[in-house]
């Protein structure tokens, strides 16, 4: 059996809640991490994390851009850089920040939603040419000339678990209106915004259908992304997540389940309110399972278990103290949710620079040597 395929059976036993040989590994990293794994382990020179930790997962997004136009750096010094993208909205980088500003949006009200076309979501350049684009191209930094999807597809076959990845609705309705006004139409405009979400459905199932065959069989599933939460609790109305954007997630998960894969919502903060909705809706498994947010996927497993798998949770406050007593509770810990499969280790949204590469490195050692089944933990073993 190849590397591949024994980490994408790892992975899919454990969302499907059985015990595989050990508990996979996924994981996200900011720029600042793999910048300062960079230095210190390749010094300076070509470094990929999934490579150098043998992580069993990885997820590699289409262009996902309303608009096929890649990235336009409109302004560049050595403090910050601004782009426009194929969402149409222009985007402020800064050298100190941790994360982008969204400056300004084209598409600024309902009236401008209503006259909002999509480029082809089967569009080929999306996934064979190299074209720059937003969920790619910018995030805590500015990351540009990536390879196109079937290429980095194809770096990894064979070596690793795949996920595509696709947005769900509100995703990608903020990006393209910005979070404030998607808000506040949400209040005032609730109908005609409905419309404007089931385009959007439209337009994302096309995602999903076409990745999955530009892919030719090399996916395992695929990421569903929907931030519609913060730390406290969701952004908006469970009610009118429920009568709006449900129906849509569900067509998307339909159509990833008719390819015969599998489905992971990666959705931050804390929308414990709708779980029970996406368990309906089709979705498999929960990412990234935020601690911060009061998230505990210890306890999450003992409410569903058997019925939603998790992939998330490790503490990144507990991995940036570097602390390796606080980090074995941490982690020993929560591989308890693993029992009976349905559990992928990762951390509980993405590994920044503040953790050291020798942190990392140890929170991977503990999950391969304590991680096997049958799962033993010791005075940290709890009951499922």
């Amino acid at each position: 059996m190849g590397a591949g395929t024994a980490k994408t059976a790892r992975v899919l036993a454990a969302i499907e809640h059985r015990e595989g040989d050990r508990v996979p590994i996924g994981e996200f990293f900011w720029s600042s991490f793999v910048r300062r794994a960079r230095e210190a382990i390749a010094c300076g020179g070509g470094f990929d994390p999934y490579r150098h930790w043998d992580l069993d997962l990885i997820v590699i997004n289409p262009n996902m851009d309303p608009h096929i136009r890649g990235i336009e750096v409109i302004e560049e010094t050595t403090d910050r850089t601004r782009v426009r993208t194929g969402f149409e909205a222009t985007i402020e980088l800064r050298r100190n920040a941790p994360m982008p500003r969204f400056l300004e949006f084209e598409t600024k009200t309902i009236d401008d939603l209503d006259r909002f076309t999509f480029d082809d979501p089967a569009d080929p350049r999306r996934y064979a040419a190299a074209i720059d684009d937003q969920i790619n191209g910018v995030a805590d930094a500015l990351n540009r000339g990536y390879p196109s999807f079937a290429d980095r597809v194809s770096a990894y076959a064979g070596d690793f678990c795949i996920f595509g990845g696709v947005c769900e609705p509100f995703e990608m309705l903020w990006r393209i209106i910005g979070s404030e006004t998607a808000l506040i139409l949400i209040a005032e405009e609730p109908a005609r915004l409905a419309r404007f979400v089931e385009r959007l459905g439209d337009f994302l199932v096309g995602i999903a259908r076409a990745q999955i065959e530009a892919a030719r069989g090399r996916l395992a599933g695929l990421y569903v992304w929907g931030d519609v939460a913060y730390d406290r609790g969701m952004l908006f109305d469970p009610g009118y997540w429920r009568d709006v954007f449900a129906p849509q997630v569900r067509r998307i998960c339909e159509t990833i389940h008719e390819a015969g894969l599998r489905t992971i919502y990666h959705g931050c903060g804390n929308s414990s309110a709708i779980f029970d909705d996406l368990v309906e809706a089709g979705v498999d498994a929960y990412n990234p399972l935020e601690a911060k947010a009061g998230l505990d996927v210890v306890a999450l497993k003992r409410r569903y278990k058997g019925r939603w798998a998790f992939n998330g949770n490790i503490d990144v406050r507990v991995l940036s103290t570097n602390d390796r007593a606080r980090i074995r509770t941490e982690v020993l810990r929560k591989l308890n949710a693993a029992k009976g499969g349905g559990f992928i280790v990762q951390s509980d949204h993405s590994v920044p620079g503040t953790v050291s590469p020798e942190t990392y490195d140890y929170m991977v050692a503990l999950v391969r040597e304590h991680g096997r089944y049958p799962i033993r933990l010791g005075a940290l073993d709890e009951a499922i």
